[in-house]
C-alpha cells in the first residue's frame, strides 16, 4: 500500500518516519515555564515553600463507588504537576489517599447485591463486603480497580490507606490537638455561614465508629483532656471510653481531618473541587484550620471543573451509578490521547468525554500536536509551537518516542479494519516496513478503533466490503457508471501515481458514461458496500486493492 493509499479517506496529511526532524524543546525551555499550566503550577510552587529537598503532591477520595474519569481529573492533574516539578529537577513525592475510613451512606445504583450493601450502611467503607467476592472489602475492590490500570497512564502515587492510618493510632496526636482547640475549630467552621447554619450547642471534631456494632451512630460524651475519649452508640446501646491512641473507630471530621493530613504530611500541593473551592468550602475552612490550628501553611492548589459524559446532562456522580470510569476511556482511546485530553485542557475549564463522532477529531487534534512537536507541520508562531510541544510532551506515559511515530489517521483506520473486517494483523500487513516501536503504537491504536467502530459509531458509520458475486440491485445507468469506472479507472489502478490522479480518473470515468458523478458514486458504493456513501472513493478502492474490486465489480 503506498502512501496516497493510507491517506484514503480525504486525510490532507501522509504518514511520517523517522526521517522527520524532532523539535529541539531545549530552544523554548523558557516559553514551557510559562506557557502551560502544570509548568505555571510548578514555578508557584516553587515561588511559595522556596527551594526544598522534597516536595509533596497530595490528591485523593473516598472509594464509595466506581472510581469514574472526574475523579481522575484530579489524579492526572496532580501528576502532570508533579512532572512538571522534576522537569524541573526537583525531588517530588505524590501520594494519593484512598478516604476508606469514610461512611458508607449510599448504595450506588451500579452495584451487585444491593441488599447486601444496605445492611452495612453507616459502617466505615472499609468494612463492606466486597459484593463481587473478589477483594477482602468493597472499599479495595474500588481501589484495586484503579490501582492496576493507573500504570496504563503513567500514574505512579504513593498510595496512602486511611482507615490503616486511624486504626494503627498514626493520628492521635492530630486528634488530641483538635479536641484541644475545638472552641476556636467552631469558630473557624461558622465564619462562612450564616445564622440559621451555624454549630449549636456542644461539638466534636472527633466523630467514632462503635467497637460494637462498627456504625458510626454515635455520639461523644466526654473527653478528658488528655487521651480518653468516652461515647455511647445510639444504635446498640454500646458505651465505652477508650484511649486516642488505640481507639481503632475514633477520627476527625472532614473539615478537621483534611488540613490536619495537610500537616502531617507535610503537603505542599493538593487541587479540589469547584465544590471544594466554592466560597465558604471546605478548602476556605481548611486553610484556616491548618493555619490556626496545626500551624502550617496551606498548600499550593487550584480548582478543577466537573467533568461530563457527551449526550448525558449533569456531571458524574459514583452514588447515582452514572459513571465512565478509566477503562472505559482505555477502550476507545490510546494512553497518550488520554493524557492530551487532560493536559491539553486547562483544569477549571468543564468539558465533556466523548464516544461519539468527536472521536475521529480528538485523534486529529493530537495528531497534529505530534506533527509540530517533530517539526512535520509548521504551528502559527513560535509561542503556538512551544505550548503544544509541551503539551505532547505530557501527553507521553513515558518518554517521547525514539522517532516520529507512523500516522495513519483514525478515520481512514477504522475504514481499513472494516475493509479486514477487524483483523489488525493484515491491517499492518498493508503498511509499509514498521520499526518495533511505530507497530505497537499502531496495533494500540488499532484496537482502541475497532473497539469504537462496533461499540460507540454511529450505524452509517460501518460498513462490510461485499464478497464477489454478492451483487447489488442497480440501475442500467448505474450499471453503465460502475463498468465505467471498473474499466477506466480499476483496471489500471497501480499506474496512477496518488489519490489525486485516481481522484480524476473516477470523474473522468462517470463522464466517459455520460452520467452524473454524483450517481456513479452512488452506485459504486452500492456495489462495494451496499450503501449509498462511504469513505472518500479515490482512497477506498487503492485499500480494497485492486484484485478484490475487480472480483466485486465483475458480477456487472
Amino acid at each position: 500500500m503506498d502512501f496516497s493509499q493510507i491517506a484514503a479517506e480525504g486525510q490532507r496529511f501522509l504518514p511520517y518516519f523517522h526521517t522527520a526532524k524532532k523539535y529541539d524543546i531545549l530552544m523554548f525551555m523558557e516559553h514551557k515555564k510559562a506557557l502551560h499550566w502544570a509548568d505555571q503550577t510548578a514555578e508557584k510552587i516553587i515561588a511559595e515553600w522556596g527551594e526544598k529537598d522534597l516536595y509533596t503532591c497530595a490528591s485523593g477520595i473516598t472509594p464509595s463507588g466506581t472510581v469514574h474519569v472526574g475523579n481522575f481529573r484530579e489524579m492526572i492533574s496532580v501528576e502532570l504537576v508533579v512532572r512538571a516539578l522534576r522537569d524541573r529537577g526537583k525531588n517530588v513525592r505524590f501520594i494519593y489517599s484512598w478516604d476508606d475510613y469514610d461512611v458508607f451512606r449510599k448504595v450506588p445504583l451500579n452495584m451487585p447485591q444491593p441488599e447486601l450493601l444496605e445492611k452495612y450502611l453507616r459502617f466505615p467503607i472499609t468494612m463492606v463486603p466486597d459484593p463481587w467476592g473478589r477483594d477482602k472489602s468493597y472499599a479495595r475492590h474500588h481501589e484495586v480497580d484503579v490501582e492496576s490500570v493507573l500504570p496504563q497512564v503513567g500514574i505512579y502515587p504513593e498510595f496512602i490507606y486511611q482507615a490503616d492510618r486511624y486504626r494503627a493510632g498514626t493520628y492521635a496526636e492530630g486528634m488530641k490537638r483538635a479536641l484541644e482547640m475545638r472552641e476556636h475549630l467552631k469558630t473557624i467552621l461558622d465564619k462562612y455561614r450564616d445564622e440559621d447554619h451555624k454549630i449549636q450547642g456542644e461539638w466534636w471534631p472527633v466523630a467514632v465508629f462503635c467497637s460494637n456494632c462498627n456504625r458510626d451512630t454515635t455520639e461523644i460524651d466526654g473527653w478528658d483532656g488528655d487521651w480518653g475519649l468516652s461515647y455511647h452508640c445510639d444504635s446498640c446501646g454500646h458505651r465505652e471510653t477508650g484511649d486516642l491512641r488505640t481507639l481503632k473507630g475514633a477520627k476527625l471530621v472532614w473539615r478537621v481531618d483534611w488540613p490536619m493530613r495537610w500537616n502531617f504530611e507535610k503537603v505542599d500541593f493538593e487541587p479540589a473541587g469547584k465544590d471544594h473551592h466554592s466560597q465558604g468550602g471546605s478548602f476556605d475552612t481548611s486553610k484556616h484550620v491548618v493555619e490556626e490550628v496545626y500551624g502550617r501553611k496551606p498548600p499550593v492548589t487550584f480548582r478543577y471543573d466537573f467533568i461530563g459524559i457527551k449526550g448525558s446532562p449533569g456531571k458524574m456522580s459514583s452514588s447515582k451509578g452514572k459513571v465512565v470510569d478509566l477503562p472505559d476511556l482505555l477502550r476507545v482511546y490510546q494512553p497518550e490521547i488520554v493524557r492530551y485530553l487532560f493536559a491539553g485542557t486547562r483544569p477549571n475549564t468543564e468539558f465533556v468525554i466523548s464516544f461519539d463522532l468527536d472521536v475521529i477529531k480528538i485523534y486529529e487534534d493530537y495528531d497534529r500536536t505530534e506533527r509540530i512537536y517533530w517539526g512535520a507541520e509548521k504551528a502559527k508562531d513560535e509561542e503556538v509551537r512551544a505550548r503544544e510541544a509541551r503539551i505532547y510532551e505530557l501527553s507521553q506515559v513515558t518518554k517521547v518516542p525514539s522517532a516520529m511515530p507512523y500516522q495513519v489517521p483514525f478515520r481512514h483506520l477504522c475504514n481499513l479494519l472494516l475493509i479486514h473486517q477487524g483483523d489488525i494483523d493484515k491491517l499492518i500487513a498493508t503498511l509499509p516496513a514498521l520499526t518495533e516501536e511505530q507497530e505497537k503504537l499502531i496495533r494500540q491504536r488499532a484496537v482502541c478503533a475497532w473497539y469504537w467502530v462496533q461499540e460507540c459509531a454511529p450505524e452509517d458509520f460501518r460498513f462490510a466490503v461485499k464478497e464477489p458475486g454478492d451483487k447489488a440491485e442497480l440501475t442500467d445507468d448505474e450499471i453503465r457508471a460502475v463498468r465505467s469506472l471498473r474499466d477506466s479507472v480499476v483496471v489500471k489502478l497501480e499506474t496512477f501515481a496518488d489519490e489525486k490522479m485516481i481522484a480524476e480518473a473516477v470523474y473522468k470515468a462517470a463522464e466517459l458514461a455520460g452520467t452524473d458523478p454524483k450517481l456513479l458514486f452512488r452506485a459504486s458504493y452500492q456495489a462495494l458496500i451496499g450503501k449509498d456513501q462511504g469513505p472518500r472513493l479515490a482512497g477506498f478502492l487503492g485499500a480494497i486493492g485492486k484484485e478484490k474490486v475487480l472480483a466485486i465489480l465483475s458480477a456487472y
